[in-house]
């Protein structure tokens, strides 16, 4: 795993071998820590790096307050109910995903394109994701209760219930697997709905955040706003 800052003393990016997820970090409390949020959480073998990722930036574990699942697949989730259950942070998701989460639904199958068809068997190889309670579940516009008014933002197509994540007064966006930038900034793959991944898009880039942070790829932090706009306006149904 690689631990990447992206805003100094507020941002990390936890980078696995397939995915990532991201650690916030709000303001000084009480005892001398700081309060964490995950926003994702890796496979279901990540726990223990997260944890060394959290120690190795002084920051202490008890901390995490709550895992912001942006959806359900199994390389956002993975690590989730380990990490709550150890350090009592709550999990969220939107409403429409978290039967999948807890392992009441399946995962949605996919609509692949012909040249998704190999990255899809290839990101099967990340190991299953067990049920996972969630603790909250969200709608659209809903307060997350971290980054000084941080909200869940509906972005449907790649799964039923997948969210963006957005904190508008530090100008961040984290997409979850709407958008990818792995190589060219694109819409992300393996999507149950293609238009409705579009639509999305359009409307996580019309946010026009200053940062922007997706599920595969590096963080956006220069001409962010011009280059969602600019790819998500490119993107055919």
């Amino acid at each position: 795993m690689d631990l990447v800052e992206v805003l100094p003393n507020r941002l990390h990016m936890l980078r696995f071998p397939i995915g990532q997820a991201y650690l916030w970090q709000d303001g000084e409390q009480g005892g001398g820590g700081r309060s964490l949020t995950l926003i994702d959480a890796g496979n279901i073998e990540s726990a223990a790096e997260i944890e060394g990722a959290i120690r190795s930036l002084g920051l202490l574990p008890e901390r995490l307050e709550r895992i912001v699942l942006t959806h359900c697949h199994r390389d956002h989730i993975g690590a989730a109910g380990e990490l709550a259950a150890r350090w009592g942070a709550r999990v969220l998701a939107h409403r429409l995903d978290a039967p999948v989460i807890r392992g009441e639904r399946p995962v949605p199958e996919p609509v692949l394109l012909d040249w998704e068809v190999p990255l899809y068997a290839h990101g099967l190889t990340v190991p299953e994701a067990p049920p996972t309670p969630v603790d909250q579940e969200v709608e659209d516009g809903d307060a997350l209760g971290f980054g000084d008014g941080a909200h869940a933002v509906h972005a449907p197509g790649h799964t039923d219930g997948s969210i963006g994540v957005h904190l508008p007064r530090h100008g961040v966006l984290f997409t979850g697997d709407c958008v990818a930038a792995v190589g060219p900034l694109m819409l992300g793959v393996f999507n149950v709905d293609r238009a409705r991944a579009v639509d999305s898009f359009r409307k996580l880039a019309a946010l026009s955040p200053a940062v922007a942070c997706f599920g595969h790829g590096d963080p956006l932090t220069s001409d962010t706003a011009a280059a969602l706009a600019k790819a998500a306006a490119d993107t055919a149904s």
